[in-house]
């Protein structure tokens, strides 16, 4: 509960400033507190409470813009490891908006096996039942929609590469 009392007014407030309605933003985190809740065996032995939290509660929104169309599903912000003390984060986020609209360009079945599989950290196997798909199809496709992601990235953010990941890009406008 300590973790929870820490982090719920910033976990309303990055909820408000993504969907710019106090209700909604209130219902979502009530919905992110019951998770927390079902959830409360893991939550208790992890060492970065807040990162969990935004995660969980990055999710939640995403699933409730998937439901509604009050939702701008391309300005929702990624997830982002608040812990982090060398991260950048206006420079991240821009980065992460930038895949965020280059998602939604991608055809439904590329995005939908990268929105599960490596935004929601869905298993490959459950997606596999669940596209009904066999797994080595599942992994072909999981690594073709992730390289038309990246080269639309390139294309779209102009992102250049070094040794150690991205080293520069312009945010899309």
């Amino acid at each position: 509960m300590n973790a929870w009392t820490d982090n719920e007014k910033s976990l309303h407030g990055w909820l408000l400033k993504q969907t710019g309605d106090p209700d909604l933003s209130k219902d979502l985190l009530q919905d992110v507190f019951l998770k927390s809740l079902e959830h409360r065996e893991r939550f208790c032995t992890l060492e970065h409470a807040k990162s969990w939290l935004f995660t969980i509660t990055r999710n939640t929104l995403i699933d409730a813009s998937r439901k509604s169309s009050r939702i701008d599903r391309s300005a929702i912000v990624p997830d982002i490891d608040l812990e982090d003390p060398e991260m950048d984060e206006p420079v991240l986020m821009k980065l992460e908006h930038c895949m965020l609209r280059v998602l939604t360009e991608l055809k439904d079945t590329d995005r939908d096996i990268i929105e599960h599989c490596d935004i929601q950290k869905m298993p490959q196997d459950v997606y596999t039942h669940k596209a009904s798909l066999s797994l080595p199809a599942t992994k072909a496709r999981l690594q073709r929609a992730r390289q038309k992601l990246r080269e639309k990235m390139v294309n779209a953010c102009k992102i250049q590469f070094d040794e150690t990941g991205v080293s520069d890009f312009t945010p899309r406008r």
